[in-house]
């Protein structure tokens, strides 16, 4: 899923929440692509080799490594990335989940719903032994959402230099953070460590409203 934020060239605040297929085709078409953008915010991939479909790789990432690799690559513009690990760690509870999707209103009724199917995986099994951090909510896609309407709430990033895995035995579709920049990119992308999470729940409780 991709959005759009603001319409006018150079101010345009892009949000990946999947594969990055289309991107990856976009800006092979057009290589200028990037610089009309103000920012690009992914969620996608990891920080700390942890896999939730893989045993190293998060779904978006694995779902098309070269994607991923070309985007991670070629779009030179501001980018924030809001990975597995990440979300993990700032989870919501069960209860404010349960608190969110029941006040009664059409949008919270329809995130009830749409939620229901991944709700089932997320208290799966599986899904337990890959979560980081414990269990609760995982909201993955609305902090890369969040960011791009409301940059302030990100509090701590890891600037540094990424690429991604396209060949690896165990590790294809796992995002590599370049800490001591050997791959001689000059591009770096911020990893989201640490958002506000007072203002997050802000922007989430708004979006049922």
């Amino acid at each position: 899923m991709r959005r759009l934020i603001s319409k006018h060239p150079g101010e345009i605040r892009l949000v990946a929440t999947g594969p990055l297929t289309n991107l990856a085709l976009a800006v092979k078409m057009d290589p200028t692509l990037s610089e009309k953008l103000k920012c690009l915010y992914i969620m996608g991939g990891n920080m700390e080799s942890r896999g939730n479909t893989s045993a190293c790789g998060e779904f978006n990432f694995l779902a098309d490594p070269e994607g991923a690799y070309i985007v991670c690559n070629e779009f030179l513009c501001k980018t924030y990335i809001a990975t597995w690990e990440f979300a993990c760690r700032h989870k919501l509870s069960w209860e404010w989940y349960d608190n969110w999707v029941n006040k009664g209103t059409k949008k919270a009724d329809f995130i009830k719903k749409i939620y229901a199917h991944s709700l089932q995986y997320s208290r799966s099994e599986k899904e337990v032994k890959g979560m980081v951090s414990g269990p609760g909510f995982v909201s993955c896609d609305s902090y890369a959402m969040a960011a791009a309407i409301n940059e302030s709430i990100v509090t701590d990033v890891i600037e540094c230099p990424v690429t991604v895995e396209t060949s690896g035995r165990f590790t294809r579709g796992m995002m590599v953070l370049d800490m001591i920049e050997v791959l001689g990119k000059k591009n770096k992308a911020l990893v989201m460590n640490k958002v506000d999470m007072e203002k997050f729940k802000v922007l989430m409780e708004a979006s049922v409203a």
